[in-house]
């Protein structure tokens, strides 16, 4: 069988599948892919950002989520952000984000490449997202999508341990020295 004769996934047959795997998978252009494994210092980082927005969160609507859960980016696109704030209705049998309005992607050495080309193009595309952070793993520097409930997309580059993310769209700010708290860079 020929590879181009595969009929590409719908977003169903993908969760079905999933429910029975044990690696986490993306769904790009209808195709099934294996996420990879992450570094120390990027777990880190991600267990900080989850930390430090479930903090911010408390008393408000907006719900953490991790990797495990999922964003529809388009037509046979499913993403796995490395962590989120969904705003929508909640389901707790739902796998997708219903109105994700903060995403960050801890970047790693093997996907930076692909989260802030490819990623960047669908996640801003989904219409509830206002934040799209990228954090860098090899020093303390993200960079910061913001729209603005009417307007453009806009970038923001912060750097170091003084700065801080803020997150009006669910009254959040994020400092830096917290994303990075315990984390050396050689």
């Amino acid at each position: 069988m020929n590879a181009l004769d595969v009929e590409p996934w719908t977003v169903e047959r993908f969760f079905a599948w999933q429910e029975d795997q044990e690696e986490r998978f993306e769904l790009v252009d209808g195709v099934p892919l294996m996420l990879a494994g992450a570094s120390q210092r990027h777990d880190m980082i991600a267990v900080n950002v989850i930390a430090r927005l479930s903090q911010g969160l408390h008393g408000k609507t907006g719900r953490t989520f991790t990797g495990h859960h999922a964003v529809r980016t388009g037509p046979g696109r499913i993403r796995r952000p490395t962590v989120g704030v969904d705003c929508g209705r909640p389901d707790p049998n739902d796998y997708l984000a219903s109105a994700p309005a903060v995403i960050f992607e801890v970047l790693s050495r093997s996907t930076r490449s692909d989260d802030q080309l490819r990623k960047l193009e669908e996640y801003q595309a989904i219409p509830s997202l206002r934040h799209l952070v990228f954090v860098d793993t090899l020093d303390a520097v993200a960079t910061h999508w913001h729209r603005p409930a009417e307007g453009e997309w806009k970038r923001v580059a912060i750097q170091g341990p003084l700065g801080a993310i803020e997150l009006d769209a669910i009254a959040v700010t994020l400092l830096m020295e917290d994303v990075y708290e315990g984390v050396t860079f050689d």
